[in-house]
């Protein structure tokens, strides 16, 4: 019998004992509330964020390197700077893919990935900032600085063993969109595939009626 179920079975029969079996009643299904409460919170603890904060946005493959998230030691590390990666692709969409592949590690990016992403990125270059803090519709996706991006877990992050599942919030949707990453034998986390280029709200500057 665990912790929960000895201190609720010890409540249940001092109330039985005292009121009769319909307090009895009334305090398990409060102690079974509170129970769940607690379950919940412990839950809630041990599904943690982080907040990746970069100085600065690299201008090329090199400064991306010198990251210090660049070791790839953490999956909340991998997942920020895919997001950085996809960030250069308005600016030199080569040098994105490089930044990519440099993160995927083993996992060569396949022609079929680049066509996907060139396509998701047809007349919307602000998604990937639209991850930073601070970047929403109102200021069309502008970071704040510094440049923030805050990776979370669930409770099903580590379900498959070797990978890991986060979830980031855009400032341009109500749901978090994930990222998944696999870890190799030296020890770091690759990215093994992103879902990060969905549609988000459009920047205000491109509403007409705004």
């Amino acid at each position: 019998m665990g912790l929960f179920d000895s201190i609720k079975k010890q409540v249940n029969d001092i109330a039985r004992e005292v009121g009769g079996p319909e307090l009895g009643n009334q305090v398990n299904k409060m102690t079974a509330g509170g129970e769940k409460a607690v379950k919940n919170m412990i839950n809630s603890a041990k599904n943690k964020s982080e907040s990746i904060v970069f100085d600065r946005i690299p201008t090329n493959l090199e400064e991306f390197k010198a990251l210090p998230q660049a070791a790839l030691s953490t999956p909340f590390d991998t997942a920020a700077l895919t997001v950085v990666a996809l960030s250069f692709y308005p600016k030199d969409r080569e040098m994105c893919f490089a930044m990519l592949q440099e993160i995927s590690g083993p996992r060569q990016i396949s022609p079929a990935e680049k066509q996907f992403i060139n396509d998701r990125f047809m007349d919307k270059d602000y998604v990937p900032r639209s991850f930073f803090n601070g970047a929403t519709p109102q200021n069309d996706y502008t970071p704040s600085t510094p440049y923030t991006i805050v990776v979370s877990e669930n409770p099903y992050s580590y379900a498959d063993e070797g990978y890991a599942k986060l979830f980031l919030k855009s400032g341009g949707a109500d749901s978090e969109r994930a990222v998944q990453l696999r870890k190799a034998k030296d020890g770091k986390w690759y990215l093994w595939e992103q879902f990060l280029l969905s549609d988000i709200r459009k920047p205000e500057s491109t509403n007409p009626w705004a």
